[in-house]
């Protein structure tokens, strides 16, 4: 961020906090940029006269005569088709040793679409992870968060979903990553030859944690300008949205506000929707759909962060081990799509729907029998043909590690009821069983 020449120079702080420093000044405007002693810093406050920053790096050390220097804008990015294949940090600069963009400037943290502009989503979005194509298909301008445990390898799934994911362009918004996430992020997308339709930015915890603030607004960014001006469906990947969060509580609790419920700000909910409300799918054919991890704490999600999460997206998919295989699983009981319903045998094959509650009916009977069996009672033929199912079901299906097309995910349903079940037991329509029902 870089200063002009004749900009006007503020020499006198009136107060400094944690995290924000205030002074007297005129012709500022909220959320412009400044420069406090060499620190990027933020309008978060203006009262009259009194004009309050936040500087994203912390005030140690930043003495009550500090030089203070507005740039007369508020934090932006520069788009174009140069963005494709590049990393970048949290304010939009280059990161990965490439030249500057030269694109049009656009300012971050626009208002979210008019709803006279929206159109019901309509269109699948395979990401070619079984536990999702099969069981809660996605819909371009949808919104939905992952939900996890912070040692499940979230990380390693958001970049499965973007080498595979039916979409033009995948933007990914990563906040607090380490830097051997970061290095996984670039080694992958450019082993994989994919650099060409992916966008990064990246706040590593060597960063600022304020500084994650500006992530998901520039992601944002850059999924508008590919969404409206090229008319392409974008797939945006913001991860963790807790610690997004978490940066939410460091401002606010450094501005003496009040806290709410878990130490975060009264503002969550209309923080978080600001961010999700971006989902969007145009008339023109133009979409930006939204997958964000959540990591939960201790597996609670009755937290502050997954709880206003859940009000505002359409479903969560639910990452947890599966004892059983060893793997890492999409659990159909805890996940939901609310929008799988506008293209599950519809924009799918006809046979969709049936094979996805089939398969989920038989694996909650194998959950019936584990309990019965862990409490000492004897187990039926049936019983034990389900465990069997269900033990095959989440490695050939559910596993995060399976990268088949929706048909193949659906003729290996098929496979598996006739392994395991009569053709009476799996209870689908007989026209669909007569053309769909796979031998051994």
């Amino acid at each position: 961020m870089s200063t002009k020449a004749f900009q006007k120079i503020y020499t006198k702080l009136t107060n400094i906090t944690k995290a924000t420093c205030s002074l007297h000044a005129t012709g500022v405007g909220y959320e412009e940029l400044a420069i406090v002693h060499g620190r990027p810093a933020q309008v978060v406050k203006i009262s009259g006269k009194e004009v309050t920053l936040q500087i994203f790096s912390g005030t140690e050390g930043i003495p009550t005569n500090a030089e203070v220097v507005f740039l007369g804008h508020s934090p932006s990015l520069k788009v174009g088709g140069e963005l494709a294949g590049r990393f970048f940090n949290a304010y939009g600069d280059p990161i990965d040793g490439g030249p500057e963009i030269d694109g049009e400037i656009k300012s971050i943290g626009s208002p979210s679409v008019n709803p006279v502009r929206r159109e019901q989503p309509s269109e699948l979005i395979a990401t070619g992870i079984a536990g999702i194509d099969l069981n809660n298909t996605l819909v371009t301008g949808q919104k939905i968060p992952f939900f996890t445990d912070p040692d499940q390898p979230f990380n390693q799934v958001m970049a499965m979903v973007a080498l595979r994911a039916k979409a033009d362009k995948i933007i990914l918004g990563g906040m607090g990553l380490t830097n051997d996430d970061y290095l996984f992020y670039k080694n992958v997308f450019d082993n994989a030859g994919a650099l060409d339709r992916i966008v990064s930015f990246v706040n590593t915890t060597e960063d600022p944690p304020v500084e994650r603030l500006l992530v998901p607004d520039m992601a944002l960014t850059a999924a508008e300008y590919f969404a409206v001006e090229n008319n392409e469906n974008v797939l945006v990947l913001l991860t963790d949205m807790t610690l997004y969060a978490d940066a939410l509580s460091i401002v606010s609790n450094r501005m003496d506000q009040i806290p709410s419920k878990d130490s975060m700000p009264g503002s969550l909910y209309s923080d978080l929707a600001k961010i999700y409300e971006k989902a969007v799918q145009f008339p023109s054919g133009g979409s930006i759909t939204i997958i964000a991890v959540t990591t939960l704490s201790g597996g609670d999600i009755t937290h502050a962060i997954p709880d206003n999460t859940g009000y505002i997206t359409e479903g969560q998919l639910f990452l947890r081990k599966d004892t059983d295989i060893g793997k890492v699983i999409i659990d159909p009981f805890r996940s939901l799509s609310r929008l799988k319903q506008l293209v599950i045998s519809k924009k799918t094959r006809e046979d969709h729907g049936q094979v996805m509650n089939t398969a989920v009916r038989l694996f909650a009977d194998a959950a019936n029998a584990r309990t019965k069996l862990e409490n000492g009672f004897d187990l039926t033929d049936y019983d034990e043909r389900t465990l069997k199912f269900a033990k095959e079901y989440s490695n050939d299906l559910l596993a995060i590690d399976v990268n088949i097309e929706i048909d193949a995910m659906l003729d290996t349903g098929w496979k598996l009821f006739a392994n395991h079940f009569s053709k009476v037991e799996v209870g689908i329509k007989q026209e669909l069983v007569d053309k769909y029902w796979k031998t051994k």
